[in-house]
């Protein structure tokens, strides 16, 4: 039996169109939870009495702040970091974990239709949602905050006429 598949994950004659993370609006609260746990930290330093067992209370207070910055700041920027969004010329790949790994793939043959949304925000920083259509048990797929959401729309939507069009031609 030989492997048809290369070290990337991708079949034989399939190849990577495009590699995406979420938007970098994703990050912007953890970023913002950071500067006013510092700002926060500080000021309780400074505003801390001079006391005799002051060594515990600075102590305290660090550590609650190294689990505020760990929980709402260190997890959902690996998260950001360790998922992404990839297209193939055969399939919409999905990878996401941070200690463990998930993948999610979508053929485009599969896709029936893809659509996208944005807000005043959204439009604004060149973000929205992809709202992907799928035959199948799965139905909808809808990713949130992908960067050139527009582009991203009709990159996918030619792909998938594409694949359908390789595929009638290998029927042929």
């Amino acid at each position: 039996m030989t492997v048809m598949s290369s070290a990337s994950g991708l079949a034989q004659g399939e190849r990577l169109v495009l590699r995406l993370h979420q938007h970098w609006k994703t990050v912007l609260r953890p970023l913002l939870i950071l500067a006013a746990t510092v700002v926060a930290l500080l000021v309780a330093l400074i505003m801390l009495p001079p006391v005799h067992d002051g060594a515990w209370v600075r102590l305290a207070l660090g550590a609650a702040a190294v689990v505020i910055i760990l929980a709402f700041t260190a997890v959902p920027l690996l998260r950001w970091r360790t998922t992404s969004y990839e297209l193939t010329t055969r399939r919409l790949r999905l990878r996401a974990g941070i200690l463990t790994r998930r993948g999610r793939d979508f053929p485009l043959l599969r896709i029936s239709d893809v659509s996208f949304a944005q807000g005043p925000l959204d439009r604004l920083l060149g973000c929205g949602r992809l709202v992907v259509e799928s035959m199948g048990e799965h139905g909808q797929l809808v990713l949130t905050e992908i960067p050139q959401v527009q582009r991203v729309q009709s990159m996918l939507f030619q792909l998938v006429e594409d694949e359908q069009q390789r595929l009638a031609r290998e029927q042929q």
